[in-house]
């Protein structure tokens, strides 16, 4: 059984920060990966408990987003904050999942972890454009419990 902090190679990992870091650079959003061995329950629950656990919720614009992956019981969500679920549009978070989805099924993890989160980026930069004052709120680093 496969553990999530070793469950990508240091290049995967490597991808995936920096898709993150280049949806980050052309907006003010925020966007974390977590990842864990196990999800007990409903995984968009346990995405909304980490999210406040990880501390999204507190971005400036609140315009954070996280996708959550349990690898071992293939269990996956896709969570953002109040200000980007303001403006995306009603479809776009479930486009998102079935992106991760068709990559997922075919073993394709760390790029559709960056895929998703390249779309994601389009969406911040169109509503939440990068600010000169921008700080980064949030690591970029991928999370583990």
């Amino acid at each position: 059984m496969p553990d999530a902090k070793n469950f990508f190679t240091a290049e995967e990992k490597e991808l995936i920060m920096k898709a993150i870091r280049a949806a980050e650079k052309a907006s003010s959003g925020e966007i974390r990966v977590h990842i864990e061995n196990f999800c007990r329950g409903n995984a968009l629950d346990r995405a909304a408990f980490l999210f406040e656990k990880l501390e999204i919720h507190k971005t400036d614009h609140r315009n954070g987003v996280l996708i959550y992956l349990a690898i071992n019981d293939r269990k996956f969500a896709v969570i953002g904050d109040g200000g980007i679920n303001a403006v995306v549009e009603e479809h776009f978070w479930e486009d998102v999942k079935l992106l991760l989805s068709e990559h997922f099924k075919r073993g394709d993890f760390a790029v559709g972890l960056s895929k998703a989160i390249e779309r994601t980026g389009v969406k911040l930069k169109k509503h939440f454009p990068y600010q000169t004052e921008d700080v980064n709120e949030l690591s970029d680093d991928i999370s583990f419990l």
